[in-house]
């Protein structure tokens, strides 16, 4: 960026406003508005999950015994709430995206540990094969360890920017 261009940087670039062919940015439009149909779906969502946990608590709650709930009741509103939280986490995902230049590549795999997560807490591990359970620890191990790098890497090139920037 020049120092001549204002300080805001034009948002996501790929999808231009400004296009010498009219279909091309007709199309960028379509997707810009999709982008923002998607959000307030997401929204729709998240508000839909919440009810759900509450409805999930309250049928829980008020079958025998009252006011207990079994172990698998359990990891059934632990499983309800997890969706909340992916739903959560993409929605911030998509305005990150409507928001800004970049793409947060740590907090997308920041959500796909959660969604994995959610995976190994509502698992029953009588009712799969070993190499189901091998495969979704290979994919926490992938994800952990690129999350790892990404952090790392973030770190590198903010204090590399610091020493050169002094």
């Amino acid at each position: 960026m020049s120092h001549d261009q204002p300080a805001q940087s034009k948002i996501h670039e790929e999808f231009p406003e400004e296009h010498p062919d009219p279909l091309i940015r007709s199309l960028h439009g379509v997707i810009r508005v999709a982008v923002k149909f998607l959000s307030i779906l997401m929204a729709l969502v998240i508000l839909w999950g919440v009810a759900d946990v509450i409805w999930v608590l309250y049928s829980r709650l008020s079958s025998p015994p009252y006011g207990l709930l079994q172990v698998a009741d359990i990891f059934q509103v632990f499983g309800a709430f997890m969706v909340v939280l992916i739903a959560i986490e993409i929605f911030i995902n998509i305005r990150l995206y409507l928001g800004t230049n970049t793409l947060p590549i740590k907090l997308v795999l920041a959500t796909a540990l959660m969604a994995i997560a959610r995976k190994v807490i509502v698992l029953d591990i009588n009712t799969v094969d070993a190499i189901y359970v091998f495969a979704i620890a290979a994919v926490v191990l992938a994800l952990g360890v690129s999350y790892w790098l990404v952090g790392k890497t973030s770190q590198f090139f903010a204090s590399t920017s610091q020493v050169s920037s002094d």
